[in-house]
């Protein structure tokens, strides 16, 4: 199964709750990064490591389908 048909299968449920967790902290960590005010660099740090993690979390969670396991049996 290729990343495109990954992508589109369907995800578990416990993933797609994963998923949006990931979705926020993203959105979390990309909203302190672009902050209009200037931020101590730990709360910078801090958003940057958000953005990232959010986006793995994301990217993880969404590529994970309903059958992996029949799949890797394969």
């Amino acid at each position: 199964m290729n990343i495109v048909k990954r992508a589109k299968a369907p995800t578990p449920k416990f993933f797609q709750v994963i998923r949006n967790i990931g979705l926020t902290l993203a959105a979390i960590g990309g909203t302190v990064l672009a902050a209009p005010i200037a931020l101590p660099i730990v709360i910078s740090s801090i958003g940057g490591y958000l953005a990232v993690a959010g986006g793995v979390l994301s990217a993880v969670s969404q590529i994970t389908t309903l059958n992996d396991h029949a799949n890797a049996l394969r």
